[in-house]
């Protein structure tokens, strides 16, 4: 088999996660083939080459990315340089449409072979982006049902492949076992606390998550929290805000990591919205999402809003299975309350589980077997491979 090449770049944490399923299953299919590009942890332990840190590529909204645009700028730059010259057979886009795009476009009016991975979210706004798409991408992969009828209809090749978290997320999760994994009583009462996994979202959110868990200790007072964090940064930021609020005292333990696990082993989860809403509802767990954004972030968002939520439950079921409190709704008392329902209405929380288990069972799709008959497919059309 001939040696090909193949570019790949992810931005955040959430791509590093797709990217490094993807690269796996590429390399089972294509063992000679060399992988570069961008990429966090998991791709790197996957096998591929990564030129720059992802995280310099992590932000979020206007106003971080403007801040953040020079030296995203810069290297893209550099990166385009690199790529040209190693002329790979393929790229990759990971998520990050408004980095990858671009060099998709850039890429592809160079002869190179162009695929992104994971649609951008056109369904929910700026959904003139599919015009910018067309012109930089040759085949989009797309993790939910409903997305492949856009692209169809905008005349650009797409394919189906569910998402990759629903092939590895066991379709029934043990709560009990969660909780002996996790040294925790059977019987408690357990709250997950998700403030988001970058700094930024730390920075917004760590006073809010703890002010409702002490609100929700004043009512129920054997509750128990548990909150996940990845790195020693967001970890020290949530440490900050515990003093701050003077809530070293709480029920409350920070994990290391283990983000399924600790909501596995929970009654309800208090979630910012993002991909872990999604890991929430595969793993069944009655959830609240909220989030908050700067002032000016949040008013250029809602305007070009279509839907009328952002959390992923909902935007799958099309309509509202769960709570959102966002923003100038998201304070302590409405979130405890939002918890608290959860916790209070057994039945509900069961329905919700069935809905969950629908969900499961449409994303559940073998994604990276998928992704990857794909791209095989593309590149023997052309000849790459």
């Amino acid at each position: 088999m001939a040696h090909i090449r193949i570019a790949v770049v992810a931005g955040e944490a959430s791509g590093d996660l797709l990217g490094s399923h993807l690269v796996a299953a590429l390399r089972a299919r294509l063992p000679t083939a060399e992988f570069i590009g961008i990429g966090g942890p998991k791709m790197i332990a996957a096998g591929v080459h990564s030129f720059f840190p992802m995280e310099k590529l992590a932000v979020r909204g206007y106003v971080e990315a403007i801040k953040s645009l020079p030296r995203i700028l810069a290297i893209r730059h550099q990166l385009k340089r690199k790529l040209r010259a190693l002329q790979p057979q393929l790229f990759i886009g990971v998520d990050a449409p408004d980095f990858n795009l671009g060099l998709e476009r850039y890429l592809r009016k160079r002869g190179i072979t162009t695929v992104h991975f994971a649609s951008p979210s056109i369904w929910a706004w700026r959904g003139s982006r599919i015009h910018k798409i067309k012109r930089a991408v040759d085949h989009m992969l797309v993790l939910f049902p409903f997305e492949k009828a856009l692209y169809d209809q905008a005349g650009i090749p797409a394919t189906y492949v569910g998402h990759p978290l629903a092939d590895v997320i066991p379709l029934e999760i043990d709560r009990q076992a969660a909780r002996d994994q996790l040294k925790l009583s059977h019987d408690a009462i357990i709250v997950a606390l998700l403030p988001g996994s970058r700094q930024s979202e730390l920075a917004l959110h760590a006073d809010l998550f703890i002010q409702t868990a002490q609100r929700l200790q004043e009512q129920i007072p054997d509750i128990q929290f548990l909150v996940p964090l990845t790195t020693k940064e967001t970890r020290a930021l949530f440490e900050n805000a515990l003093y701050r609020n003077a809530a070293q005292d709480m029920r409350l333990v920070i994990i290391f990591g283990h983000a399924q696990e600790t909501m596995a082993a929970a009654d309800c989860v208090l979630v910012a919205s993002g991909t872990a809403t999604l890991e929430a509802a595969l793993i069944k767990r009655p959830m609240v999402i909220t989030y908050r954004v700067p002032k000016l972030t949040y008013r250029m968002m809602w305007r070009g809003r279509y839907l009328p939520y952002v959390g992923l439950p909902n935007v799958l079921a099309g309509r509202f299975v769960v709570p959102e409190l966002l923003q100038d709704e998201a304070t302590p008392d409405n979130l405890a309350q939002a918890v608290r329902n959860w916790l209070e209405d057994k039945r509900a929380s069961t329905a919700l589980a069935g809905e969950f288990q629908r969900m499961h069972l449409a994303l559940r799709q073998n994604t990276a077997q998928r992704a990857t008959d794909a791209i095989l497919t593309l590149l023997h059309a052309r000849g790459l491979c």
